[in-house]
C-alpha cells in the first residue's frame, strides 16, 4: 500500500544565524537556550547540517510562537516565508498548505522526527492535535527532501522540536482564556540530576467556537465548531557514558472535534486518540564516527459520529453511529551512521524499517498493510578541504509493496565572503500513492486502484543572501522550479467506473517562482521582518494557477522587545494573494485576495521577568475571509444550491498569564 517511507531524523538545534527565516532573532534565540542541553545527536543536527550544506532551513523559535499568542502549531507557522498555512474553522482543524507553491500533500510533517502525516488521505494534515504550547521551536526545511525524509517531502519538511532538555530544574506554566470561550491551560517542567535529564509537560485546549461557514442552513442546528483538546508527554535521557546516550520519549493526545456541514448537522464529531513513542541511542563520540538508532511506534484513530436532521421535522438520521472507526498504526525503526575515515569526505548511510496498517469504516478504505524498507547514501565534503565551500550528493532507495522508488540529490553552499553566500538544492523526490487512492471501494465516490504508481518531482532551489549593517539586517533571495509528472488524479472517462477511478495521468505540474526575505535590527529593541513570495503553479498546457494554491503571499512582522523595560510588543500583518477554488454549479472563484492583521502586548510585572501577561487580537479589523475556497450545497427548500465557504477566524481577543520558574 503505500507509505512508510522514512521515519526521518528532524529536530535540529536551532541556530538561527545559518538560516534565513527570522534571522534577527539568532542572538536572542542563543540567549535563550543557553540553559538547553541540546547535544549533539545526529538526528537533531541533521537539518542544521542540511542548511550548512546549501538546503534552505527556516526555523520558528519558542519567542514567535508565544508572542503570537497561537494556540495550534499551524497559527503559529503563518509568519514563515514561502510557507501558506490556512487551518479551515480555526484552532484543530485541518489546513491547506502550499510550501513554494506545492500542494496540501507535498509537504511532509514530523514531531522530533517522527512522521505524523496522515496514512490514509495524503491531504489532510496531522494540525488537528498539535497544541502550539509543546513547541520548543519548529523546523522548516524548503524545496525537495525525500533523500533522508523519504516520501512526501516533495516540497520540504515541516519537523516540529517538543520541549527540550536543560540543565537545571525549571519549567513554566500558562492559561488564557479568549472571545470564543477559549481555555487553554498547560505547562512544563526539566531538569537533571547527573547522568539523568527529564522533560515532561501537559496542555489542555477548548473552545466553543465560531460559525464556520458563510451561509448556513436552518436545518444545521450544530453551528458552532468547536474543541476540546488535552495531551501529555515526556522525554528520558540517560547518559551511558561520554560517548553514548540512550533516549525515550513519549505523547498521548486526545480530542473531541466538530466536523460541520452547512446544511442539516446535527452532531458530527471527530474523536482523536494518539500515541507517538520512540526509543533513540546515539553515538557522539568523535568526528570519525557518529551514529543514531531509533525505534518508533504512532497510533492514530479516530471515533467518528454522523448525525443529521432531516428537512421539515422527524426523527435524527444516523449515518455513522458513534465509535465509527478509522485510523492507523505505523511503527518500525531507523539508523544513520556518519563516516569520516579520511580528509576531506564525509559519508553518511542510513536504513528505514516501516510498517504500516490501517482502515477507514466512515468513507470506506478496506483494511491495508505495507513494509516498507529504504537505504539512503550520500557524500559530502568537509572543512578538510574548505570552510567556505560545501557540496554534497546521495541517493535513497525505497522498495514496497509494488512501488520502488530510487531518488538523487545534490547541494551546495559557498560563502563568497563574510556577509555573502551562494546555495542551491536539487534532485528528485517521489509522493507515494494515499490508501484511499489505493484501496477506497465505498460506492459513493472515486475507486482505489491498487495499481498506481508513485509520482515522481524534479526541483531545484537556488539562493543568494547575506547580512548588511555588521549583521543587523539579513537578506536572502530565493528561486524555485518544480516539476511533478505521473500525476494521481481521478479518471471519469471509463464507463466500467460511474464515479471514477484513480489512474497516473499524464498530466504535469509546473511551479515557478521566487522568494525575498529580509530582516533586521534596529537600536537593540526593534525587530523587522518582511518577506513576498510569488509562486505559479499550473497543470502543463493550462494558463491557470492550480486550485487552492495562492500565487502570492507578503508578511511582515514588527516586533518591540525593550530589554530595560518590562513591556513588548509586536504586530504582524498576512496578505495573500489571489486563490481559487471550483464550486459545483458555480464555477472557479477568486477566494483570495485579502490582508490579516495580528497584534500582541507583552507585559512583565518582575525584574525576572518570571511572570509575564499578554494581550493578543488575531484577525484585528475582524476581515471575513474564505479559507478554503467557495463551495455549493443544496438549501432547506431542496430548490437549487447555494454558494458558501469556510470562514477563517473572526477577530478574537485572547488574554494569558504565564510564569517560568
Amino acid at each position: 500500500m503505500y507509505f512508510l517511507f522514512a521515519t526521518r531524523p528532524v529536530a535540529a538545534l536551532a541556530f538561527a544565524a545559518a538560516v534565513s527565516f527570522q534571522p534577527v532573532h539568532a542572538q536572542e534565540a542563543r540567549d535563550e537556550e543557553a540553559l538547553v542541553v541540546t547535544g549533539t545527536s545526529l538526528e537533531e543536527t541533521l537539518p542544521r547540517q542540511r542548511a550548512r550544506y546549501g538546503s534552505d532551513l527556516a526555523v520558528l523559535t519558542e519567542t514567535q510562537v508565544r508572542e503570537s499568542g497561537a494556540a495550534d502549531v499551524a497559527t503559529a507557522l503563518r509568519t514563515v516565508p514561502d510557507l501558506y498555512v490556512q487551518p479551515a474553522s480555526g484552532p484543530f482543524s485541518y489546513v491547506d498548505v502550499s510550501l513554494q507553491g506545492s500542494r496540501t500533500q507535498d509537504v511532509l510533517w514530523t514531531v522530533d522526527g517522527i512522521r505524523i502525516n496522515n496514512r490514509l488521505y495524503g491531504g489532510t494534515s496531522p494540525n488537528d492535535t498539535l497544541p502550539a504550547s509543546m513547541i520548543e521551536r519548529v523546523e522548516v526545511l524548503k524545496g525537495g527532501e525525500s533523500l533522508f525524509y523519504g516520501t512526501q517531502a516533495v516540497a520540504g519538511v515541516i519537523n516540529i522540536v517538543t520541549r527540550d532538555f536543560a540543565e537545571r530544574f525549571g519549567g513554566q506554566v500558562d492559561a488564557s482564556v479568549d472571545s470564543f470561550a477559549g481555555t487553554n491551560v498547560g505547562g512544563y517542567v526539566r531538569g537533571g540530576s547527573g547522568k539523568h535529564q527529564v522533560v515532561a509537560w501537559g496542555f489542555y485546549n477548548r473552545s466553543d467556537g465560531y460559525r464556520p461557514y458563510s451561509r448556513m442552513e436552518p436545518s444545521a442546528t450544530d453551528r458552532a465548531r468547536g474543541y476540546d483538546l488535552w495531551s501529555v508527554g515526556g522525554k528520558y535521557r540517560y547518559d551511558l557514558g561520554p560517548d553514548w546516550r540512550f533516549q525515550l520519549q513519549y505523547i498521548h493526545t486526545e480530542a473531541k472535534l466538530d466536523n460541520l456541514s452547512p446544511t442539516r448537522t446535527r452532531e458530527s464529531r471527530n474523536d482523536r486518540n494518539e500515541e507517538i513513542a520512540s526509543a533513540r541511542l546515539d553515538y557522539v563520540g568523535n568526528e570519525t564516527v557518529q551514529l543514531f538508532l531509533k525505534g518508533y511506534f504512532h497510533d492514530w484513530k479516530t471515533a467518528y459520529v454522523q448525525i443529521r436532521n432531516p428537512v421539515g421535522g422527524g426523527a435524527p438520521i444516523v449515518v455513522y453511529p458513534a465509535g465509527t472507526f478509522w485510523g492507523f498504526r505505523d511503527y518500525g525503526g531507523s539508523a544513520l551512521v556518519q563516516l569520516r575515515p579520511h580528509r576531506g569526505l564525509d559519508y553518511l548511510i542510513g536504513y528505514d524499517l516501516q510498517q504500516f496498517s490501517g482502515r477507514d469504516d466512515v468513507l470506506l478504505i478496506g483494511a491495508t498493510k505495507e513494509r516498507v524498507h529504504a537505504g539512503s547514501f550520500q557524500i559530502r565534503t568537509n572543512d578538510d578541504l574548505s570552510r567556505r565551500a560545501r557540496f554534497s550528493a546521495g541517493l535513497r532507495y525505497n522498495d514496497g509493496s509494488g512501488a520502488r522508488k530510487t531518488v538523487w540529490n545534490v547541494t551546495g553552499r559557498v560563502e563568497l565572503s563574510d556577509s555573502l553566500f551562494l546555495q542551491a538544492n536539487g534532485g528528485t523526490s517521489f509522493l507515494l500513492p494515499s490508501a484511499s487512492q489505493l484501496y477506497q471501494i465505498d460506492p459513493c465516490c472515486e475507486l482505489g486502484n491498487p495499481n498506481l504508481k508513485p509520482e515522481e518531482s524534479l526541483s531545484v532551489n537556488a539562493g543568494l543572501g547575506g547580512t548588511l549593517a555588521g549583521g543587523r539586517v539579513h537578506w536572502q533571495a530565493t528561486a524555485f522550479a518544480r516539476r511533478i509528472d505521473r500525476l494521481i488524479d481521478i479518471d471519469t472517462a471509463d464507463p466500467a467506473y460511474p464515479e471514477g477511478i484513480y489512474t497516473n495521468s499524464q498530466s504535469q505540474v509546473n511551479v515557478r517562482g521566487a522568494e525575498l526575505v529580509l530582516g533586521a535590527v534596529l537600536a537593540d529593541a526593534w525587530h523587522v521582518d518582511a518577506s513576498y513570495t510569488y509562486a505559479r503553479a499550473r497543470n502543463a498546457g493550462s494558463s491557470l494557477q492550480r486550485d487552492r494554491t495562492p500565487e502570492q503571499l507578503a508578511r511582515g512582522t514588527v516586533a518591540w522587545r525593550p530589554r530595560a523595560l518590562p513591556v513588548g510588543a509586536s504586530a504582524s500583518v498576512n496578505w495573500v494573494g489571489d486563490a481559487y477554488a471550483t464550486a459545483s454549479g458555480f464555477g472557479r472563484r477568486n477566494y483570495g485576495n485579502y490582508a490579516l492583521v495580528d497584534a500582541g502586548l507583552q507585559l512583565f510585572p518582575d525584574a525576572a521577568r518570571r511572570h509575564r501577561f499578554a494581550i493578543n487580537v488575531e484577525n484585528l479589523f475582524d476581515r471575513d475571509y474564505a479559507t478554503r475556497g467557495f463551495q455549493s450545497a443544496v438549501p432547506d427548500s431542496g430548490v437549487g444550491r447555494f454558494l458558501t465557504f469556510t470562514r477563517g477566524v473572526p477577530r478574537t481577543l485572547r488574554v494569558r498569564y504565564g510564569l517560568g520558574f
